[in-house]
């Protein structure tokens, strides 16, 4: 298959030029495709000898047959082999230098193969309308409409002979005329594009479609599927798809359109009745898309994906639509889709046609039948099909393409093995000589094998009598891959522990394959060994869902379908929790909402378990990778279940465990390479949701409690001196309580751009760790830490965030018994409530911080709740009248807590609440935060 492909799902596509002999024209075309000579001339059945004379020029007219068989291989359009036929012939290709018009797809002109820049939207317009209305002319009204939608100038009438001018020159030829230029004439009514069909791709494209549905009506469906196929490659994407809405939407172009919809339908169902309905499926799914509620493209890709094998992504796109009908338009799918549904459902399809394959070369006699040691495959498999892709890599035709080892790696539970098996088996007969399969046991309660005892194994089931197997381990390799030297097989190693474990195992032989399964990244396969690593992930929501469905029945599912999607989001995505979860929907059969609130808690691992079998559990898959870890790297991972958010940096692991940065950095890739901890950005780790979870069961309370304290510590320390380096107004003199000296933020951060960067990188964690350092008895760090970020939550308007942050900072100054840092919290609440436009709790809650500021003595905190509550009555007109009295008790306030410096600071506050610049502000969106949120020294 050509790496090409076009807009419309089919190979090749489009029109070429002309580009000199057919020798050098013909390699042009296969070094498109891909294909190296040898290749190319083994699926066209010639030598490759022959391939190579008639690429040299030294033959210069090759037979019909061989052509068409070339053609068929490197995937050319019906246009462009006629054309490299024309270079056959003595003197200057036919149609050398005559322009060429292409509106399938985005407008382009050509002349020979060479662009012809159109840059004028004007030209664009016309030349596109012109191109569609061929070869009926287009009337004055209508080009003056497509023109000027808003309106013609009044010099409208010249400005078209202008157009038509210009137009008329960028059609001219550019070599010998050989035959009529395209042009434009007038008509009584209008314009007219003078033109071959064979200079318009539209006329290439209704040529093949009307000798498609000649051919059809006669008994040659073969026949009709390949015109079908040429003329669908003309197709680059909707018609004219860069112009204008005033021209996609013209009739003429919904016309076209609608052609390009019946060959669609027409191909695909000519591909049913081949029994080729895979080469329908990306062409279905490229309409599909851009015509979702077309019920006959949908009805086709459901019986082609059923005819395929893909049940469930054929049942899959009939729920869509379904829904998508009832959404939209209120109405049930129609009967030809409900008929394609129910055929899938009653497996009534004639399967895919599979093509026969050479008989496999003669092989020397072995004791023994062939070996075929794959396992069996799952009852139900989803999804993966960009890894299935990814893994065809060891079956590439092109030997520099080609692959000879793949290691699929991964976390425990998350269908290595699964994939492994399903791809082996779905490819099995590309390996004529059989299939080695072992379960190396890397991460196993049993011992893992070792590379002799597999040795062992494998001769003997290649023929190798047993009283004459090696004793020697590297004998023994030598021996296998002898063995090995002229097969084709596929060697599976699953669940290796790591390279130096199934290096013996991989033979030198280059038409054997081997796909490696590990929980480690087997990085050194990779360097030395010349491996491809496919890096396995959770299933996305629908493959999930899926999963769950084949497991359930489609039924239950989409009974359920809310329950379903929130069964699959409790396990993370992770195919092994899904599989055990839907086990045991079916054995207890109980409904899916029912089994998702049996899971909710702190112990959903140990529900997550099959009852007698202490295998197939998740807790017990996890164990295997947690239990094979050095004794510092489980303390990392256990540490790590205690991040307050998604992730944690290197000097953040560190605080937690309590360890030097280049040790913690060193027990982080030790977990990322066991796939127990994923690095989700540049130098930020966090766990999978069901890892954390088995991470915090493992942790004791006293080592969780000293953990916490370590890293919250670390948060504040490093949260204050940003805020003293980025917000000065803001961050005071120093909290109430704290103890010790106040760290200097020159010591922890270099300047402001490192300061901003750490806390927007922290953030989610910062405002995870109040909370958490609140319920865990750290109050008086959990306060502190909340006023530290309130500036840089209320600058960078995270207003919901800020609210959180500052409720749980106002909790644990109340446990702590710190009045002046509960007034300081509720400050921080108004400002949020004010921010987010519910000024009635804002005012309630100002009310509430100078009630407590007043109880704590704090002269400027009552000062600064009077000034909003001021400004808060100033948006009433009824009242206003309260505005001075509540300015008198400021001043009594003041006067009684002394004079000087302090009084006039707070007397200026007070009286700022009568100009506007007092006023509390929110921005035009609403989620603004009020002025003066950074208040100069909150808590002294």
């Amino acid at each position: 298959m050509s790496g090409r492909t076009s807009a419309a799902g089919l190979p090749g596509g489009g029109p070429a030029g002309e580009q000199g002999a057919f020798g050098p024209r013909l390699q042009a075309f296969r070094r498109r495709a891909g294909l190296s000579q040898e290749v190319a001339a083994l699926r066209a059945g010639i030598s490759t000898r022959a391939l190579r004379d008639i690429e040299r020029g030294r033959v210069q007219r090759p037979q019909a047959r061989t052509l068409q068989r070339l053609a068929d291989v490197l995937e050319l359009t019906g246009g462009e082999l006629a054309e490299l036929l024309a270079t056959t012939r003595t003197g200057p290709p036919r149609g050398a230098g005559r322009p060429r018009l292409l509106i399938l797809g985005p407008l382009a002109l050509q002349r020979g193969q060479a662009p012809v820049p159109v840059t004028s939207p004007m030209l664009r317009r016309l030349l596109g309308l012109l191109a569609l209305k061929h070869p009926e002319p287009s009337t004055q009204r209508e080009i003056t409409d497509t023109l000027w939608p808003s309106g013609p100038p009044s010099s409208h009438q010249s400005l078209i002979h202008t157009y038509v001018s210009q137009v008329r020159r960028l059609l001219e030829p550019g070599g010998p005329r050989t035959a009529p230029a395209p042009t434009v004439v007038r008509t009584p009514t209008g314009y007219l594009l003078q033109a071959s069909r064979s200079q318009i791709d539209l006329g290439h494209f209704d040529e093949l479609l009307a000798q498609a549905e000649r051919l059809h009506r006669a008994p040659d469906p073969g026949a009709a599927y390949e015109s079908l196929t040429q003329a669908l490659r003309w197709w680059r994407g909707p018609v004219l798809a860069d112009a204008d809405p005033v021209l996609r939407q013209h009739p003429a172009a919904v016309v076209v359109n609608e052609r390009r919809v019946k060959a669609v339908l027409l191909y695909a169902d000519t591909a049913l009745l081949l029994r080729r309905p895979e080469e329908a499926v990306p062409l279905l799914w490229s309409m599909v898309n851009s015509e979702p509620l077309h019920e006959g493209l949908h009805a086709r890709l459901i019986l082609a994906l059923g005819s395929c094998g893909e049940q469930a992504a054929a049942l899959n796109v009939f729920g869509r639509l379904r829904d998508r009908l009832d959404k939209e338009l209120g109405i049930a799918p129609s009967a030809e889709v409900r008929d394609a549904h129910l055929r899938v459902l009653r497996q009534q399809l004639p399967l895919a046609q599979r093509p026969e394959r050479p008989a496999p070369p003669s092989r020397p006699s072995t004791v023994g039948p062939l070996p075929a040691q794959l396992p069996a495959m799952a009852g139900s498999y989803v999804g993966r099909r960009r890894q299935m892709r990814d893994l065809d890599v060891l079956l590439s035709p092109d030997p520099g393409q080609r692959a000879h080892v793949v290691a699929v790696v991964g976390a425990p539970g998350v269908g290595k093995t699964a994939l492994a098996k399903h791809w082996a088996h779905a490819r099995r007969a590309h390996f004529a000589d059989g299939q080695l399969f072992v379960d190396l046991r890397g991460h196993s309660p049993l011992p893992a094998l070792r590379p002799g005892d597999v040795l062992a194994q494998f001769l003997r089931a290649l023929g190798a009598p047993p009283d004459q197997l090696p004793a020697d381990e590297d004998e023994a390799a030598a021996l296998y891959r002898t063995l090995l030297a002229d097969k084709q097989m596929l060697i599976v190693l699953d669940n290796a522990r790591d390279p130096e474990q199934v290096r013996p195992l991989i033979p030198g032989a280059r038409g054997c394959s081997v796909v490696i399964t590990s929980r480690s990244r087997l990085a050194g396969l990779v360097v030395s060994d010349g491996a491809r690593q496919l890096a396995l992930d959770v299933l996305d929501p629908d493959e999930a869902r899926q999963l769950l469905a084949g497991i359930v029945g489609e039924c239950a599912a989409t009974a359920e379908e809310e329950a379903a999607r929130r069964l699959v989001r409790v396990c993370g995505g992770l195919p092994l929790a899904i599989r055990i979860a839907g086990a045991n929907l079916v054995a207890r059969d109980t409904g899916i909402a029912d089994y998702c609130a049996e899971l909710a808690g702190d112990d959903m691992l140990s529900r997550l378990r099959i009852e007698g079998d202490r295998r197939s559990t998740v807790r017990a898959a996890f164990d295997l990778s947690y239990l094979a870890l050095p004794a510092e790297a489980r303390r990392m991972f256990r540490l790590l279940g205690l991040m307050p958010g998604p992730d944690v940096s290197v000097n953040g692991a560190a605080a937690l465990t309590d360890a030097t940065s280049a040790a913690s950095a060193e027990l982080l890739v030790t977990l990322t390479d066991t796939h127990l901890v994923r690095e989700r950005g540049a130098g930020r780790f966090g766990l999978h949701d069901l890892l954390r979870s088995y991470a915090r069961e493992l942790v004791s309370a006293q080592e969780a409690h000293a953990a916490r304290q370590r890293l919250f510590e670390w948060y504040l320390h490093h949260a204050d001196a940003a805020a003293r380096l980025l917000y000065p107004e803001g961050s005071g003199a120093g909290p109430v309580g704290s103890c010790g000296s106040v760290p200097s933020a020159a010591l922890v951060f270099s300047d402001h751009g490192e300061a901003s960067e750490w806390l927007d990188s922290e953030r989610e964690n910062l405002a995870g760790a109040v909370p958490q350092a609140s319920a865990a008895g750290f109050t008086t760090l959990a306060w502190r830490l909340a006023e530290s970020l309130h500036s840089h939550l209320s600058a960078g308007l995270y207003t919901g965030e800020c609210l959180k942050v500052a409720t749980a900072g106002l909790l644990a100054a109340v446990a702590d018994g710190e009045p002046r840092a509960q007034a300081a919290a509720q400050l921080r609440r108004a400002e949020c409530r004010w921010a987010l436009a519910d000024e009635a709790e804002a005012v309630e809650l100002f009310r509430s911080a100078l009630a407590l500021a007043r109880q704590a003595g704090w002269p400027d905190g009552q000062a600064l709740a009077l000034r909003r509550l001021g400004a808060a009555r100033r948006e009433t007109v009824a009242a206003r009248r309260e505005t001075g009295a509540a300015l008198r008790e400021a001043g009594a306030a003041l006067r009684e807590a002394g004079a000087g410096q302090r009084e006039n600071h707070a007397g200026r506050a007070a009286c700022d609440a009568l100009s506007p610049a007092g006023e509390l502000t929110r921005h035009g969106d609403g989620t603004g935060a009020a002025e003066g949120v950074t208040s100069p020294g909150l808590i002294r």
